[in-house]
């Protein structure tokens, strides 16, 4: 109170002077503000920052200007910052600890947007959850299944799982295993399998990418055969699924059996 009692002891012009101060100092703050962040979207024109946190960045440097010019102000009036700044400690404290899981969130938002372990249009898998991703937000990470649901994700669950991003690689090898009766030569069943293979001009044929075929268990009742093949990531499960039926043909018309658990029973007499 004591200073304001003494600007109505000040002449007008001392008194105009002590109150202008503070307006200058904002003004100053508001152009400076206005030059940053000028400097800012030039250079967010030129990275490859996500929108969104290019705007958490601009924001957070607006208030810090801001603050800081409001105790610059206060320090012209003559009053004691540093309580100002302890209350705005304190403040920011209980702030942060009631904004936790948010804070949390925001920051892991931030970490996904700068190392991009996927991007908007990728299929990935994260916290149990298969789906596209629609979008990256600062608080959570929008999915949609295959099914056509909507997922949305915490940013620190995605950050702090295991994230399967099948669509990081232009291509994916497609893996199968399929089975056939003891009765079956392993010739036959390879070459069976092989035809259908050579018979699909979506699977690759090039070195370093060339299609496996091998037997790979004895079971109680049948021979595993594992198949392994690649192909560009937008078929992958239309080769996955035609595989298996054209395969399942290629089984008939060579007369080759798929087995079924049987027990054999002999009886003495």
């Amino acid at each position: 109170m004591d200073k304001f009692e003494k600007i109505f002891d000040m002449s007008f012009e001392k008194a105009m002077l002590f109150v202008a101060k503070p307006i200058v100092i904002l003004i100053i703050c508001k152009i400076v503000v206005t030059i940053v962040l000028k400097i800012l979207n030039k250079i967010f024109e030129k990275s490859k920052l996500d929108k969104g946190i290019q705007g958490f960045f601009k924001q957070l440097v607006r208030i810090s200007i801001y603050v800081i010019g409001i105790i610059m102000a206060a320090q012209s009036l003559g009053i004691n910052t540093s309580s100002l700044v302890t209350l705005l400690g304190v403040v920011s404290l209980a702030f942060s600890l009631s904004l936790q899981n948010i804070l949390t969130n925001v920051f892991s938002g931030i970490m996904l947007l700068i190392t991009k372990p996927f991007v908007t249009g990728d299929y990935i898998e994260v916290s149990g959850i298969s789906g596209t991703v629609t979008g990256i937000s600062l608080m959570r990470t929008r999915m949609r299944t295959a099914d056509n649901k909507v997922e949305l994700i915490p940013n620190s669950d995605v950050a702090s799982q295991r994230i399967s991003n099948y669509s990081g690689e232009t291509r994916r090898r497609v893996d199968i295993t399929v089975s056939a009766d003891y009765k079956s030569p392993t010739k036959e069943v390879l070459s069976a399998i092989h035809g259908v293979i050579d018979k699909d001009d979506r699977i690759v044929k090039e070195e370093g990418y060339m299609p496996t075929v091998r037997l790979a268990k004895f079971n109680a009742d049948d021979i595993s055969y594992v198949v392994k093949v690649w192909c560009e990531n937008g078929v992958y499960w239309d080769v996955y699924f035609d595989l298996l039926e054209n395969i399942r043909e290629a089984y008939a018309e060579s007369g080759i059996e798929f087995s079924y658990p049987h027990r054999v029973v002999h009886i003495e007499k």
